[in-house]
């Protein structure tokens, strides 16, 4: 593997994957350890923080809210406490966090001042509505461009409970509402069409809020008081994807990830990958900080097609450009279906996915709400394009290591999102 310049890189293909990885810090847990500690009293700290773009984004949010961060890796936050966040001097910039601007904006909601968020091109063409809608009826102010698009104005001030169902099943919205329902006075109930990850539950419930889950529904008790606490990171399961599949594809390999989260909202992937028929095995189970720990031990596997829809879609909506890089390995066909949400990423990953992989040599057909891939395609390698999105040009990556010959991936920028050491790891295997 060898970098071109430092907006792409070239991948060759490789075999006899070996050795032990411990991915970066949880990135959907690392947002939410610095939104819960800002408005909890007392000091959290953090460690294995992921120290990428998007969770920086977020740090700078509260520091232009008033809050002290100190520390990269392991981190101090010292609350501000429910109600001590200030009015920011200038336009927040999530970058390109979508975690960042729609949960954050639940907290705003209940801010008594005026605030304007904004982010990258891609950011500001993700759909906002989604949760602005709920945030409205629970009495904030918001403006978004277009109706749709941030950037956001935000005027909150008193809320008022509500109960409310999501239109899809999102994790953002659901926090979205959840740290919302916060400021409001009473109990706050959202209902999911289906199980979403449940980050934002589980660590209310260790900086003290009263939170229920019934089913698809949870319900949270406004006006907590919320304790600092020392938050330790799990490895991110969506960054280990990219290694156990390397490992599957790869004949002759055996890696093993140490300290990975597998919090059963987000195992879609391994549930996937082992259906399919990949050697995967989870040992020292236990739990850490509220969430369940693992090390991953991943063997080269014949694949087989499989047919995803439903539940285990949302539980591995990340991963499934990876998974598509995989089945094009698998033998038989398999299809992906309810996973329209796709469109509305980084990326229109369903269309991004089809188009990069074709250019690779697989045969892949795009559907409104998934797509379909014959199996042992001959990947043969070439130029690819990864649409800024950091989840495509990862898997890409995996797709150049079983591909006939190299392949460069263009606008690799965008891996410091979520996994600024990506490279350098793929590469100490």
């Amino acid at each position: 593997m060898k970098v071109m310049t430092p907006e792409k890189m070239t991948v060759q293909p490789r075999s006899g994957l070996r050795g032990e990885i411990e991915p970066p810090g949880n990135k959907s847990i690392s947002h939410r350890a610095v939104m819960i500690g800002a408005i909890a009293d007392g000091i959290t700290e953090v460690t294995n923080f992921l120290s990428g773009e998007d969770c920086i984004a977020t740090i700078k949010a509260f520091e232009n809210m008033g809050v002290r961060v100190e520390g990269t890796g392991n981190v101090k936050v010292y609350g501000a406490g429910l109600d001590g966040l200030k009015e920011p001097t200038d336009v927040l910039d999530m970058g390109n966090s979508g975690t960042s601007m729609r949960l954050i904006s639940g907290i705003l909601a209940g801010q008594p001042f005026y605030s304007v968020l904004t982010g990258d091109s891609s950011l500001r063409s993700r759909p906002m509505n989604r949760i602005a809608e709920p945030l409205r009826l629970m009495g904030a102010k918001i403006h978004a461009r277009a109706g749709d698009l941030a950037p956001l104005t935000i005027l909150g001030g008193k809320l008022h409970p509500i109960d409310y169902k999501t239109p899809v099943a999102s994790a953002q919205i659901k926090s979205c509402i959840l740290l919302a329902g916060l400021y409001a006075d009473g109990e706050t109930t959202v209902t999911e069409t289906a199980e979403s990850r449940d980050h934002t539950e589980r660590m209310l419930k260790a900086f003290g809020a009263e939170v229920a889950s019934h089913g698809l529904t949870r319900k949270v008790k406004g006006r907590p008081k919320l304790t600092g606490q020392k938050i330790n990171v799990p490895g991110d399961i969506s960054s280990a994807a990219y290694f156990m599949v390397a490992a599957i594809l790869c004949r002759d390999s055996d890696v093993t990830l140490r300290n990975v989260g597998v919090n059963p909202t987000r195992t879609g992937i391994l549930d996937a990958l082992r259906a399919m028929g990949g050697r995967i095995s989870l040992e020292n189970y236990r739990e850490e900080s509220g969430e369940p720990v693992a090390d991953i031990r991943v063997r080269s596997s014949r694949l087989k097609g499989g047919d995803f829809s439903g539940n285990i879609i949302v539980r591995m909506i990340d991963e499934i450009p990876l998974l598509a890089v995989a089945a094009t390995q698998a033998e038989g066909e398999t299809k992906i279906r309810e996973a329209a949400e796709l469109r509305v990423k980084e990326s229109d990953r369903i269309a991004a996915t089809v188009s990069e992989l074709r250019k690779l040599g697989a045969q892949i057909e795009e559907l409104d709400d998934g797509m379909i891939i014959a199996g042992r395609s001959k990947l043969r390698g070439g130029e690819c394009e990864s649409h800024g999105d950091h989840r495509m040009a990862m898997s890409l990556a995996i797709a150049g290591l079983v591909s006939e010959r190299e392949t460069t991936i263009h606008n690799i920028e965008c891996v410091n999102t979520s996994f600024p050491t990506f490279w350098e790891m793929l590469s100490s295997i």
